[in-house]
């Protein structure tokens, strides 16, 4: 005997019990296992103390007396646009921010393309360029303090190996001091964008360049016409961490100028330290410490957008 097979309507799709996938399920909450830790300090010390830093821009808040303090309104902002200090910090800042971005990318990139050319012993040369980047910043100050040491330091002795006077020193003049951090800076960080850049460039498939110099590309036509496009993402990624970078700028001065001679590299972060912790006016340091982020935003949005037209 044969069943009879109900067959459904013309037009009318089947339907079928949908049943969540347990693995699917289980997945998810391994995920979101994984990510909690992360989630809470994400939330205690980072986003919490955002939120706290712009409330407490509002307020007259200070570290001798408890609580907020009095309600100031923008008036922590308006002092901050009337310091003369202000503005100079974040000149600065700016200043540090072109002495380092244009060598830290440009570097980085012809060092990764060499490097990416040589076939045996690449891993020494990563090794090299990305090893200053792993030590802690109070090291390098250490470092570059001995190398700008007047008289004796190896700057000093360079100076007298190609018959140049030495003076007060690198760090001792106004006009120098700046360039100064700004060499420990490239000389610390290259290794960073080196390694994004060496990344990117060992996705570009080899057959491209072989087809081209077939061709007869040069070296340079090769680097023009095909690295170059291909590594645009990586390039956008690099200015923009690197300006982000720079612009947050602290550590190197705090520790060989400690933003001297006079306020010759007082940057934004060492007013706002020094408004918080020597004025003991959080409130007014937190106000400034928020003008300094919308500038980073508008820089990071404003390069977004320029990418993105140029992609268009």
């Amino acid at each position: 005997m044969t069943q009879a097979i109900a067959v459904p309507p013309a037009g009318v799709a089947a339907r079928r019990p949908t049943r969540a996938n347990p693995i699917d399920r289980g997945g998810a909450k391994a995920g979101w296992a994984f990510l909690a830790p992360f989630g809470v300090f994400y939330v205690l010390f980072l986003l919490g103390p955002a939120v706290a830093m712009l409330v407490v821009s509002f307020f007259n808040t200070s570290t001798v007396k408890p609580g907020l303090g009095t309600f100031a309104g923008f008036g922590n902002y308006a002092e901050m646009f009337g310091r003369a200090d202000f503005w100079d910090a974040m000149w600065h800042t700016v200043q540090f921010t072109i002495y380092t971005t244009p060598p830290l990318v440009i570097l980085a990139f012809v060092l990764s393309v060499l490097t990416n050319r040589i076939g045996r012993g690449q891993w020494f040369f990563r090794l090299a360029f990305f090893l200053p980047f792993v030590l802690p910043s109070a090291t390098i100050s250490l470092i570059w303090l001995f190398i700008f040491t007047p008289g004796s330091g190896l700057w000093a002795l360079g100076e007298q190996a190609i018959g140049i006077t030495p003076g007060s020193g690198v760090l001792a003049s106004p006009n120098t001091a700046m360039l100064g951090i700004a060499l420990a800076t490239v000389w610390w960080t290259l290794g960073f964008n080196f390694v994004l850049y060496l990344a990117g460039l060992q996705e570009i498939p080899r057959e491209l360049y072989e087809a081209a110099a077939v061709d007869g590309a040069t070296q340079w036509e090769q680097i023009r016409y095909i690295t170059l496009p291909l590594i645009r993402r990586t390039t956008t990624l690099v200015i923009l961490l690197q300006i982000i970078a720079s612009l947050k700028i602290f550590d190197q001065v705090y520790l060989m100028t400690s933003g001297g001679p006079g306020t010759a590299t007082q940057v934004a972060l060492g007013l706002v330290t020094g408004t918080a912790f020597t004025d003991n006016r959080i409130g007014a340091a937190s106000a400034a410490s928020v003008l300094l982020f919308i500038v980073i935003l508008a820089i990071a949005v404003i390069r977004q957008l320029l990418d993105r037209r140029k992609e268009a």
